[in-house]
């Protein structure tokens, strides 16, 4: 049978909204990991096109970065978690991370539905574990960062970075942005120093164990995140008259927050408006955050895309690739 125009014209159709459907699925090129796509082109993975592939759990699972020690910030959260549970009409439970790795794998694994990951483990967060950053603390008037800085002890006799040479340098963890990956960018381009052959490595895995590890004059130096070293200044955690510093750098963004992608989009916009609609006044999140330089008693809407390209830039400078194991 000859085929009608009519016929023809449906058959074209159909082929077109078949070709814009294969489109609006099709995963951009970037380095997230094979599991996610990003269909949008904001470097982040998608929700799933299937409602069935989404997650909305009885109970939120929430981890901060673990800079310092987990215990000390489950109080610092609590007031904001419960203002969580209430916007998302969830049980909320606070996850005391002690390394970025374990947070790193909660999230990928699906055991971690919401997250705080610090500036350096956003990269490999986003791309391994499918995290969807879209907050970070600033003050009101949206102003942020914080920068890295060289310290040492206060009665040391290094005036300046090539001073260094032959000592300890004391850094985070690999994934730490201030606390590894910058420092080491700088000392290679800047001022030709290798690692373990112009100074030696120490890692003590947290920004305050390094700041402590200077202070008992442990390490001879150490990378850390000021940000930090104000706040134990602050609660007395550290003797500040015990450091000085000897660099410091331009400003990074600070600690990401967001969600896992594939959280229930309605659920995942609730836990936005939880974030943004949180009162900052009189709480504990503001006692522990609100003396950083620019204050942090707000949390103000950023990109992956925009906010991090800083940290993509060191990253490539370094060779770093977002492989997820």
């Amino acid at each position: 049978m000859k085929p009608t125009l009519l016929s023809l014209l449906l058959s074209a159709v159909a082929s077109l909204v078949t070709v814009a459907s294969a489109s609006a699925s099709t995963c951009l090129p970037g380095d997230l990991d094979s599991r996610y796509c990003d269909r949008d082109g904001d470097m982040v993975a998608d929700a799933p096109e299937n409602p069935a592939e989404w997650v909305d759990p009885d109970t939120l699972v929430f981890a901060y970065t673990p800079v310092e020690d987990p215990e000390v910030y489950r109080g610092v959260w609590n007031e904001f978690l419960d203002h969580l549970s209430k916007t998302t009409g969830k049980k909320i439970q606070f996850f005391p991370v002690q390394s970025n790795a374990a947070q790193l794998e909660a999230m990928r694994s699906g055991r971690l539905h919401v997250a705080g990951f610090n500036t350096g483990s956003n990269p490999l967060a986003v791309n391994c574990a499918g995290f969807v950053p879209f907050t970070m603390m600033a003050d009101r008037n949206n102003a942020y960062g914080y920068e890295m800085e060289i310290i040492v002890p206060a009665d040391s006799t290094a005036q300046k970075i090539e001073d260094l040479k032959g000592k300890t340098i004391a850094f985070t963890s690999q994934t730490s942005n201030s606390g590894y990956k910058a420092p080491s960018a700088l000392l290679e381009s800047s001022y030709n120093m290798k690692a373990d052959q112009d100074y030696k490595t120490a890692f003590s895995g947290k920004h305050d164990n390094s700041i402590i590890g200077v202070a008992n004059k442990d390490y001879d130096a150490a990378a850390i995140a000021n940000s930090v070293l104000n706040r134990m200044i602050e609660r007395n955690a550290v003797d500040a008259s015990k450091l000085r510093s000897i660099y410091k750098s331009q400003s990074f963004p600070t600690t990401g927050y967001g969600y896992v992608y594939n959280l229930k989009p309605e659920l995942a916009d609730k836990v936005k408006e939880a974030f943004f609609s949180f009162k900052w006044e009189g709480t504990a999140l503001l006692k522990e955050f609100g003396n950083a330089k620019p204050a942090q008693e707000a949390f103000m809407p950023i990109t992956y895309k925009e906010h991090w390209a800083v940290v993509r830039d060191i990253d490539q400078a370094m060779n770093v690739k977002y492989t997820c194991r």
